[in-house]
């Protein structure tokens, strides 16, 4: 367990084994980031663990700030990286204290999210086959037919469904990763995959 984060109960915790020489840890958002990520990382053969690569889930954008500052403060070796949302990119540029792009620091911008990526290099229509897969594209008909969804993009509608049930973006989060094509994975992915080593 990362030093100095194991009394707080709502730091994100990794396992660090006191023999490796280097440690890198990716920070993530939520646990859907981190599924995919994994699914994805293991899909190109890549071994995390005998990286020594360690996947951080930040419980929300807003723990960036404090989990920067003890990882630099317990662990001073290790390297940080991370992807996040569009929408939390300022709130992650404020906690790298950078005005600049965020990549030169190891860090991915999502646009507008990960489900968001994944979808528009899957296409609409893998996505709902991905659905139809796994019970859940009847369920999809009816949230399109809902007031508030209708005019919205096929592509948008597909986000939003994905986020209505506890449990269901970090399902597709790894579902998705695992069909989506190897030659399209998502850039802000294959950048932070590239920056990995």
């Amino acid at each position: 367990m990362l030093a100095g984060m194991s009394d707080q109960p709502a730091w994100p915790r990794v396992q660090v084994r006191a023999a490796e020489p280097a440690t890198t840890v990716v920070l993530v958002e939520g646990e859907s980031d981190r599924a995919a990520l994994v699914t994805l990382a293991a899909r190109l053969g890549r071994d995390f663990d005998a990286e020594g690569v360690h996947v951080v889930v930040l419980g929300g954008a807003t723990n960036i700030g404090p989990v920067l500052r003890r990882l630099r403060a317990t662990r001073r070796g290790v390297r940080v990286a991370g992807l996040c949302d569009a929408g939390e990119a300022p709130c992650f540029r404020r906690a790298l204290a950078t005005t600049g792009a965020m990549e030169a620091h190891g860090f991915f911008v999502c646009d507008a999210d990960l489900e968001d990526e994944l979808i528009r290099a899957m296409g609409v229509e893998e996505v709902e086959a991905l659905l139809d897969a796994h019970g859940e594209l009847e369920l999809f008909r009816t949230f399109q037919r809902q007031p508030a969804q209708r005019g919205r993009r096929r592509e948008e509608q597909l986000r939003r469904f994905l986020g209505t049930k506890s449990g269901r973006k970090i399902r597709y989060g790894t579902l998705l990763a695992g069909a989506v094509d190897l030659a399209g994975i998502p850039q802000p992915l294959a950048r932070l995959l590239a920056h990995l080593g």
